[in-house]
């Protein structure tokens, strides 16, 4: 079975659970709202001043809501698979003109010109070849980027896994990000979501130029 076929049977995932929990982190596999708003504090912290975001499996554009919330003015472009998110996002901001959501496969290149680029969640259920998947992600992400690309993914270093999830070695991943983007990546291995939880995911910063 492809990855195609893989994603296939993502978007029909994420639609069933659109159908049940309407416009609400739980529609994006996110365990509650504190939960996903801790993921975003890590990954907006690639930087002190973003400028512009380009946000690859943006589901229903809660990323914006809280980089708004935090004093974010820039652009924001938004893209998902998911045909049904697209669409609601759309018409959610579609009063914003610094927002611009759009309906894009996973094999599409993605659109340039904005200084980040971001995912969350994306990597985390399990596909055919999640290696390829992550990997050729990562490529697309860091060619859109100005200035540098922030995901996050599972970490193998956990004491139990769900057979639907992917985990993955932190290390070979930050080896992937130095050695095959060429870039300069940052490992966070140091956070857990919510208070008193054990650290079951990771973060990546990669940028293109060296931070002084």
């Amino acid at each position: 079975m492809s990855n195609e076929t893989g994603q296939s049977e993502l978007i029909e995932h994420y639609q069933s659970l659109l159908a049940k929990h309407g416009d609400s982190p739980q529609a994006l596999q996110y365990r509650d709202a504190e939960t996903q708003i801790a993921r975003f504090k890590i990954l907006s912290e690639i930087a002190p001043e973003l400028n512009s975001v380009l946000d690859v499996g943006c589901g229903l554009g809660h990323l914006y809501l809280y980089l708004k919330s935090v004093g974010f003015s820039g652009q924001y472009v938004g893209v998902d698979i998911v045909p049904e998110f697209a669409e609601m996002a759309a018409k959610n901001f579609k009063e914003d003109p610094n927002v611009t959501i759009k309906l894009a496969s996973g094999l599409d290149p993605l659109p340039t010109g904005c200084d980040f680029v971001m995912l969350s969640g994306v990597f985390n259920n399990r596909m055919p070849d999640n290696k390829s998947f992550m990997e050729a992600t990562l490529h697309r992400m860091f060619t859109a980027a100005e200035k540098g690309i922030a995901f996050n993914a599972m970490t193998s270093y956990v004491d139990y896994h769900d057979d639907n999830l992917y985990y993955v070695d932190p290390m070979e991943v930050f080896a992937f990000c130095k050695n095959e983007l060429g870039g300069h990546p940052v490992l966070r291995h140091d956070y857990v979501l919510s208070e008193g939880g054990f650290p079951f995911e990771f973060a990546v910063y990669v940028y293109k130029e060296p931070q002084y």
